[in-house]
């Protein structure tokens, strides 16, 4: 586990089709004083999260633009996905799942509501993201059990720390 500039990185390996696969996980919180930085995990990232506090409508107004960034600095193959985090909060919700659905379907990508501290839908989103970006990785030995699909970047936009 490191820390560095306010930025997390962590390691998570699953096991999908029978490969071993390793996710370089880069959380960067969205926090606009790291912009210049989180622009240049993008080139490089097969994955993408972006994530959006229910309880909070600034956070998923600021969804919109980190998609433009997207757009401008990562790959254009590169898999997203939206997560709206704390779905454990009902009561305090002020984003509405719908809007969350809108703006995924909008841009063609996956949605999920999550909690981090329920541990609600976190692996299968996680999950999901890994074989969708398994599914579009050429494989260079058709035997090989292992693929490494965390080279160059990560998946960025999650936020591990909770609440």
């Amino acid at each position: 586990y490191v820390f560095i500039l306010g930025i997390d990185f962590k390691i998570k390996t699953v096991e999908l089709q029978g490969k071993k696969i390793k996710l370089q996980i880069w959380d960067t919180a969205g926090q606009e004083r790291f912009h210049t930085i989180t622009t240049s995990y993008y080139r490089g990232a097969m994955g993408i999260m972006l994530v959006y506090d229910i309880t909070n409508a600034k956070s998923f107004e600021n969804i919109s633009k980190w998609l433009r960034n997207i757009d401008e600095h990562a790959n254009e193959d590169v898999e997203r996905m939206l997560l709206g985090n704390k779905c454990d909060m009902e009561d305090k919700r002020v984003v509405p799942k719908a809007k969350g659905e809108q703006i995924a379907r909008e841009h063609g990508i996956r949605f999920f509501e999550t909690s981090a501290k329920a541990n609600i839908n976190i692996e299968k989103a996680f999950l999901t993201l890994a074989e969708d970006i398994l599914r579009k990785t050429p494989v260079k030995e058709p035997n090989s059990e292992n693929v490494d699909i965390s080279s160059g970047g990560g998946v960025t936009g999650w936020k591990s720390k909770c609440c």
